[in-house]
């Protein structure tokens, strides 16, 4: 069993699996309230633990090209998964000059968590790689667009609206710079933001629950009993 179609195809890349033995489970998410943005469009949001494939360090380097504009962002997640890197990444926030910018509080969870998707404008990711990627569709069940790095089963879990649209940016692995420039083109254009959000909206209306997950895993394992 794998959480997207990308997973699939590199279990049979680096294994040799055939294709008929391997399922795609994507997970669910749970129906959230729609969160109501701000007109600004400032409030960001990183849900990933401190370690080094989440690419906190790359986030702040892109963050820190964008100095010039109103942005504050909270990156919830654990710090003790990597104690070495969170500290280099919270070293990293000061010599860039971001400490009244980025917030690193720690792991939420239930309502709390609940809370910081609510008041979020954008989620950001700037993993090196995802399976899956749930924080994006938890996002996307609040309406919040995403930007993201490529990869992985990343665009997958993103989807499109209803006309083909995109609920977020995806710029490549690895590139600060491109991250950068995404978040100013977010930042400074009103019109971006309204299409991205109404395809966050629409996405929202077509993510799949818990359920349906749960009856892929029930019928592949009917299949092989």
């Amino acid at each position: 069993m794998t959480t997207s179609a990308w997973a699939r195809r590199r279990l049979g890349e680096l294994y040799g699996l055939p294709a008929d033995r391997v399922h795609v489970a994507e997970p669910g998410v749970d129906a959230a309230g729609l969160a109501p943005g701000t007109a600004a469009g400032g409030a960001l949001l990183c849900v990933a633990a401190v370690t080094p494939d989440k690419g906190h360090d790359l986030l702040l380097d892109g963050l820190a090209t964008a100095m010039d504009l109103p942005w504050r962002c909270a990156c919830l997640g654990s710090l003790d998964r990597d104690p070495l890197f969170a500290d280099g990444v919270r070293r990293r926030v000061r010599e860039r000059g971001l400490g009244d910018r980025v917030r690193f509080p720690g792991p939420r969870t239930g309502a709390e968590l609940g809370r910081a998707y609510a008041s979020a404008d954008l989620l950001v990711l700037a993993s090196h790689a995802e399976t899956y990627g749930m924080v994006v569709t938890e996002a996307l069940a609040r309406g919040v667009p995403v930007l993201a790095a490529e990869g992985g089963g990343v665009a997958e879990a993103l989807g499109h609206g209803d006309d083909g649209t995109r609920p977020g940016l995806l710029v490549a692995r690895g590139d600060h710079a491109a991250l950068g420039a995404a978040l100013r083109a977010w930042l400074g254009d009103v019109g971006l933001r309204g299409r991205l959000r109404r395809a966050a909206r629409e996405r929202r209306a077509a993510l799949r629950p818990w359920s349906a997950t749960s009856a892929v895993l029930a019928g592949v394992a009917g299949a092989v009993r």
